[in-house]
C-alpha cells in the first residue's frame, strides 16, 4: 500500500501544470540560498566559539606568565631587602 514511482510522478507532474518550472525554479532557488544562509551562519557560530576558546587559552597562558614575572620580582625584592637588612 505505498507509493509508487507512477504516482510520484503523476504528483510532480500536476505541481509542475499548476505552478509552473519558472515558479518551481525560484522557489527551489529561495530553498537553496536559506539552507546555505543557515550552514554559514551555524559554521560561524562554531568558528565563533573555537576562537573564544582560543582567547581564552591564550589570555590564561598570559596570565601565567604575569604571574611568574610578579613572583619573580617580589623574591628578588625580598633578596634585596635581605641584603639591606643583614648590612644594618
Amino acid at each position: 500500500m505505498g507509493i509508487s514511482i507512477w504516482q510520484i510522478g503523476i504528483i510532480l507532474l500536476i505541481v509542475v501544470l499548476l505552478f509552473g518550472t519558472k515558479k518551481l525554479r525560484n522557489v527551489g532557488g529561495d530553498l537553496g540560498s536559506a539552507l546555505k544562509g543557515f550552514k554559514n551562519a551555524m559554521n560561524d557560530d562554531a568558528d565563533k566559539k573555537d576562537a573564544d576558546a582560543k582567547d581564552a587559552d591564550f589570555q590564561a597562558v598570559e596570565n601565567k606568565k604575569d604571574d611568574a614575572a610578579v613572583a619573580s620580582n617580589v623574591q628578588s625584592s625580598v633578596k634585596d631587602n635581605d641584603k639591606v637588612a643583614s648590612k644594618d
